[in-house]
C-alpha cells in the first residue's frame, strides 16, 4: 500500500490546507482504485486526482474495510472517522452527473492522532487496535 500524493501532516491536518483544523475531517483520502470507476461514471477517459479535492490518494488498501482504523503513514498516524461525501462542486469539476459519479466513491475522512511527515511512496500500515 503506497501513497501517490505527498503532504506534511500537523496536529490540525495537512499543513497549508485551507480546510485545516477540522478535527475528524482534518485529512481526506480516496482510493486510487476508485479513480477509473469515477471517470467511467462521469463519462471521462481518466480523472486527475486533484480534481476530486481529496488530500491523499492511497492505493492497495480498502478504506471501507479499514473503517475506524488507525493508519501509519510515514511518521504520521491518522484515524479514519467516516465516509467523505461528494460535494456539489463535483458537478463543476466533472461536469453534469459528477456528484452522482462520486457517490459511494468519495473516499474517507480522518483525524490526526500523531503529526508527522509523509511523502510519495510511503507505506500505509493499518495499526492493530490499542497501539
Amino acid at each position: 500500500m503506497h501513497i501517490t500524493t505527498s503532504a506534511s501532516i500537523d496536529p490540525t491536518g495537512l499543513a497549508q490546507d485551507r480546510y485545516g483544523g477540522r478535527g475528524k475531517r482534518a485529512v481526506t483520502m480516496i482510493q486510487a482504485e476508485h479513480l477509473p470507476v469515477i471517470a467511467a461514471l462521469a463519462g471521462h477517459d481518466e480523472i486527475v486526482p486533484e480534481t476530486l479535492r481529496r488530500n491523499l490518494v492511497i492505493s492497495g488498501l480498502n478504506l471501507i474495510a479499514a473503517r475506524k482504523a488507525t493508519l501509519q503513514i510515514g511518521s504520521a498516524q491518522i484515524t479514519l472517522t467516516g465516509p467523505c461525501a461528494p460535494c456539489s462542486k463535483m458537478e463543476t469539476a466533472l461536469g453534469p452527473g459528477g456528484y452522482n459519479a462520486m457517490r459511494g466513491h468519495g473516499g474517507w475522512t480522518a483525524e490526526v492522532t500523531r503529526p508527522g511527515i509523509i511523502t510519495v511512496g510511503d507505506t500505509v500500515t493499518v495499526l492493530p487496535k490499542n497501539s
